[in-house]
């Protein structure tokens, strides 16, 4: 039906891709270059992602093009075939609520809250000019790189297309040099402080916490 079409919806495209974009600066407040360049790799996939969930479903002509006979609702073009993983996992009911979707809204979830708790305290470190080192700073060295990556993984969870799948490992590699690169700006502040934390406290994996015997 032309009422269930569900794409060319470009105000859907804007007002999506400004309620996340808007809410994640809301959080991590960028105030250097490297913030800045987190920050836009971060909204660029989220332009990326809602344009072909509303506006020009690239990845799914291309599906329908190559398995349009076997899956034969990717060709429907409505918001619901959209949802790739329902149609090529055979699942029914509503899309919203098969696992990888429910999965996906933990993960993003997830993502804005380590966003949160990283700027409480990079914010606080910032003001008083010392190194960030509590709260999640204290089992993550950059945890505000994490909490971007993990929702971006949430949203490829819930809607994968060819361009966020290309963009995804390249956003990785981008994240993980801005890492270093900040690493480095640390060390020439803090010295042997900054240092000493790195030689503690991982990147990007927390250690797991070892419980005391009992004895």
């Amino acid at each position: 039906m032309a009422s269930d079409y569900g794409y060319n919806l470009w105000f859907l495209v804007i007002l999506n891709s400004a309620i996340f974009i808007v809410f994640a600066f809301s959080f991590v407040k960028p105030q250097t270059k490297l913030d800045w360049r987190a920050f836009g790799g971060f909204s660029a996939f989220i332009v990326a992602l809602f344009t072909e969930m509303y506006g020009f479903p690239l990845t799914i002509y291309f599906i329908s093009g190559w398995l349009g006979n076997e899956f034969p609702n990717l060709g429907l073009l409505t918001h619901s075939s959209g949802h790739l993983w329902q149609d090529l996992m055979g699942w029914r009911g509503d899309p919203h609520l098969n696992p990888l979707h429910l999965l996906s809204n933990v993960l993003i979830a997830a993502g804005f809250i380590l966003l949160y708790q990283a700027w409480k305290v990079l914010y606080a470190a910032q003001k008083e000019r010392r190194l960030a080192v509590s709260g999640v700073y204290a089992r993550l060295r950059h945890p505000q790189y994490l909490g971007f990556l993990t929702i971006m993984f949430g949203f490829l969870l819930q809607w994968p297309t060819l361009l966020t799948l290309i963009m995804f490992p390249i956003l990785v590699v981008v994240y993980y040099r801005l890492a270093k690169h900040e690493e480095q700006n640390m060390t020439a502040e803090f010295g042997a402080t900054y240092l000493d934390y790195s030689g503690r406290v991982p990147a990007f994996i927390p250690k797991r916490r070892n419980k005391r015997a009992v004895p």
